[in-house]
């Protein structure tokens, strides 16, 4: 029997403005194995198709009216727990990109993007990865920082906490700061001489330990220890 294709990705795009919107679908609909299943100018319509349609991965706009996007984040993820979300934005605030990787975003990319890359992304967040606009990368030490400030004092100053990465064993601190530098698990499998599967399991443990949700999150981490002080 012939072998079967493999069921196109269903995307759901999620922007205000109706020209980006028809273009940017347009766009993804001429991409072979993609599908634009929905469209929707603002959160809650979002959410709503979003739990309807199930989609298998989300490219959502921040500035959006009522709701921004990463305030519907939670909403989105509750609605469609197995949907990757794609941040696609005009924001170059690190704030904003801090806020939407600790939401759970899956990447976080602007506008400005090409054809390729944003397919490559998407391809990428399907595969538990996760991208960033080449823009944005030196503020990734900036989100850690905004990641972790502190709120309004309350008393005597809490201790320091501990090091969170004293937790791993050796080879997880490896492949940390494998994927922190951008590597796959089939790179970081070559990188260090072991099978992707145990990679993939390595992964794993090393963002429950750390309580973190995606391999951004990681690097985030990695790259606000590394920032000179």
């Amino acid at each position: 029997m012939p072998e079967q294709a493999a069921p196109p990705t269903r995307l759901l795009v999620v922007d205000d403005h109706t020209l980006f919107r028809r273009g940017l679908t347009a766009l993804l609909a001429a991409q072979p194995q993609m599908e634009v299943v929905g469209e929707a100018p603002d959160a809650g319509d979002a959410i709503r198709l979003a739990a309807a349609l199930q989609p298998d991965l989300v490219l959502l706009d921040h500035h959006l009216p009522g709701v921004s996007g990463i305030d519907a984040l939670q909403g989105l993820r509750e609605a469609a727990p197995r949907a990757r979300v794609l941040m696609l934005t005009v924001s170059e605030d690190a704030d904003t990109l801090a806020r939407a990787l600790q939401r759970g975003a899956h990447g976080y990319l602007l506008k400005t993007v090409d054809t390729e890359m944003l397919v490559g992304a998407i391809e990428r967040a399907l595969r538990g990865q996760s991208t960033i606009s080449p823009e944005m990368t030196d503020k990734l030490a900036s989100a850690f920082q905004s990641l972790q400030a502190p709120g309004p004092a309350a008393g005597p100053p809490a201790p320091p906490p501990a090091d969170p990465l004293a937790q791993l064993s050796p080879r997880e601190r490896e492949i940390l700061d494998e994927i922190a530098g951008g590597a796959s698990n089939k790179e970081v499998a070559r990188a260090l001489g072991i099978a992707e599967t145990t990679v993939k399991i390595h992964v794993q443990h090393i963002l429950r330990k750390l309580d973190l949700s995606s391999r951004v999150q990681a690097a985030v981490l990695v790259a606000g220890r590394k920032r000179p002080g």
